[in-house]
């Protein structure tokens, strides 16, 4: 089932500004853009290449809370805009701060995977870090922004006012397959704050994930949740697809089974971005009202 992700927007506007991002980045000098194959990563890396040819170099770190398919998919698309794609590990699941999961955890993950990206800078003679911030971004709970900031990353999207809608519709008329691509945050976003973030956690919700996505399910995501050390799934998906999911009930109930969850929960009021983020300075979160599947 298609979602619109295209809103209604000043065209006029956002070539204004497409053309002050290719200002930007043509005095940039030699860039890494830190990418992950998302929206915003693939739109700034085309105009980058198309503004300074390779002196922007693509690099994306990899780490156990990134999908496979989502690596797959990233490089697909750098070789489809024929750029070369490095690829980098990252060890924030060696901090002991991101792994206790506290609700600033994307400020640990940033900030190793800036670590990593400004040390290649300082080694390899490159002029700047730039990400895929927007402008929308700032609206957000978004603890790894602080990360940046401390490292002098660029967020070329953001300082040239490119909103989330904005770079959607300038990627379609690029021809970008990421137009309209669904948001796709690490798989540690799917773990509630206080609950450890564990490699055998991030297989599971990969897989769990994978396999919906596999019957045709776009917006989805698997929450986990430990009780009394049992593993439970509360499954979000687009409001549009609930329909879909209940005609999928047996079927997701053995596969999340085989997964290994013990419980399998259905969130009734359907995906919503930042869900996790509701408890964050509240004394209690909203209750999702839930269904369960098994």
């Amino acid at each position: 089932m298609e979602v619109n992700f295209v809103q209604p927007l000043n065209s006029s506007a956002a070539e204004e500004k497409l053309a002050a991002l290719r200002g930007l980045l043509s005095n940039l000098g030699r860039v890494i853009i830190a990418y992950s194959g998302g929206v915003d990563s693939a739109f700034l890396l085309k105009v980058a290449r198309e503004e300074i040819g390779d002196r922007a170099v693509a690099i994306i770190g990899i780490s156990p809370s990134l999908m496979p398919e989502e690596l797959s998919e990233a490089r697909q698309l750098a070789a489809q805009m024929e750029i070369p794609l490095r690829e980098v590990d990252t060890h924030e699941m060696e901090d002991p701060n991101y792994i206790a999961n506290p609700n600033n955890r994307c400020y640990f993950c940033k900030s190793e995977l800036f670590n990593v990206l400004t040390k290649i800078a300082e080694t390899e003679g490159f002029d700047a870090v730039c990400d895929g911030t927007n402008l929308d971004d700032m609206q957000e709970w978004r603890p790894g922004a602080q990360a940046g900031a401390e490292r002098a990353i660029l967020s070329p999207l953001r300082e040239v006012g490119l909103a989330k809608a904005e770079i959607r519709q300038l990627s379609k008329q690029f021809h970008l397959p990421t137009w309209d691509k669904p948001a796709m945050p690490c798989l540690s976003s799917r773990i509630p704050y206080g609950t450890p973030v564990t490699a055998e956690a991030l297989r599971m919700i990969g897989r769990a994930e994978a396999w919906l996505r596999a019957q045709g399910l776009r917006q989805v995501r698997v929450r986990h949740y430990v009780e009394e050390d049992r593993p439970t799934a509360r499954i979000e998906v687009d409001p549009t697809e609930i329909a879909h999911l209940f005609e999928l009930r047996e079927a997701a109930t053995a596969e999340l089974r085989a997964v290994g969850y013990t419980k399998i929960l259905l969130d009734l009021e359907g995906y919503r971005r930042g869900k996790l983020n509701d408890s964050i300075g509240q004394k209690s979160a909203p209750q999702p009202i839930t269904l369960h599947l098994n």
